[in-house]
């Protein structure tokens, strides 16, 4: 048996957390706990966390699960459950390690030997971006995402509408239907922009559009899917099984995207993708983290039949000061090939992390926030 004997915190640039778990019996897990922007918070949690973990059987997942969520009386939410996402992907790393098997071959097996992935271009206000989607289909890339738009009022200007449509056409231009297109609204489009904007962005046909309005306004999503046939996606701010059910009873959405760092980790995204399956949604998880995040991404849609494509953040816009394989003894793992990742083989979570590196960037004064935007009258906008 082999019981939790340590945990190490490192928060590291650009804007990450890793976990190390250690056993008695020295057996290593990695793990992502980390709210963008909350490192400092996240890792507090983690560490009043710690006394319910140390001398546990490092394999008994399900029930240090239900013991960390339940156990303290006041549940969900970002901090509390990112905590728990990063704890729970260390956990599955350990176990796979000890019985030799990556994760997704204890989660069912393999359905698929690769997934597709897509890369992010344009940055926060997007600018430049059919060159930047020229650059990554030339890399290999069949799928981009960008911000759809600055921030906008509640009520805004046509000639902001006419920007979006503009930078979508440039793309178009430039390479057709070669490459898949994706807006985020990144919650930043209130109701009625939201309404108008999707309805003029039809003929170009996109592959999703994400988070249209803020998830906290459900009812919206179902009032937008009625004025739009473009797939809606939405989940990254949704914490645990209960928090995505409503989104899928009501109908609002057609691809879900809880986050491995963020929604409970590898088996609690697993079960919110099989509820997912049963309203005949699809699977597309949030990950502009790190290669820990993005290894427990990959092992839950190598196993998960409606896992359609995986967001990964190499050249991010938010990633200064280190990027996504710099963490890894062998980047290689996650090369893309015509637009896909083959499966991850190794053990447990798949990826060798190199220790030493994540020491020698380890910034404990590390601040990544984002940034505050305010409307030209000076009332705050959305982010």
């Amino acid at each position: 048996m082999s019981r939790i004997a340590s945990l190490d915190l490192f928060k590291v640039p650009p804007r990450w957390l890793f976990l190390k778990v250690v056993t008695d019996d020295g057996v290593v897990g990695w793990g992502e706990p980390v709210v963008e922007g909350r490192a400092t918070t996240v890792a507090a949690a983690v560490r009043e966390m710690e006394e319910y973990l140390i001398g546990r059987d490092a394999t008994e997942i399900e029930d240090i699960w239900q013991v960390l969520y339940r156990g303290g009386f006041y549940r969900g939410g970002p901090v509390l459950m990112s905590a728990i996402s990063g704890i729970e992907q260390a956990l599955w790393d350990i176990t796979g390690k000890i019985y030799g098997l990556p994760v997704y071959k204890m989660l069912g097996g393999a359905v698929r030997q690769k997934i597709r992935v897509y890369s992010w271009i344009g940055g926060d206000r997007p600018s430049d971006v059919a060159a930047e989607a020229k650059a990554k289909y030339d890399a290999g890339m069949t799928a981009i995402k960008m911000n759809a738009t600055e921030e906008l009022g509640w009520i805004d200007s046509y000639e902001k509408v006419d920007e979006v449509l503009a930078r979508v056409q440039a793309i178009r231009d430039a390479l057709g239907q070669k490459i898949d297109i994706a807006l985020d609204f990144h919650g930043r489009v209130h109701k009625a922009m939201a309404r108008i904007l999707m309805k003029e962005l039809e003929p170009y046909r996109l592959m999703f559009v994400e988070e249209p309005v803020l998830v906290e306004n459900r009812e919206a999503f179902v009032e937008l899917r009625r004025h739009a046939t473009m797939p809606i996606a939405t989940g990254e701010r949704n914490f645990g099984r209960w928090d995505f059910k409503t989104l899928l009873t009501d109908g609002a959405v057609d691809i879900i995207q809880p986050d491995l760092s963020h929604a409970g980790g590898i088996w609690e995204v697993r079960k919110i993708a099989a509820m997912a399956e049963a309203y005949d949604v699809a699977l597309a998880p949030h990950c502009p983290l790190g290669p820990i995040a993005l290894a427990a991404c990959l092992q839950v849609d190598f196993c998960t039949p409606n896992a359609i494509i995986q967001e990964q953040s190499l050249n991010i816009h938010y990633n200064v000061g280190a990027d996504l394989l710099d963490y890894l003894e062998n980047p290689a793992l996650f090369e893309y090939e015509n637009g896909y990742i083959k499966l991850l083989k190794g053990p447990g979570l798949g990826v060798s992390i190199n220790e030493e590196v994540v020491r020698q960037k380890t910034d404990e004064n590390m601040n990544w926030k984002n940034p505050v935007w305010r409307l030209e009258d000076g009332t705050i906008a959305e982010w």
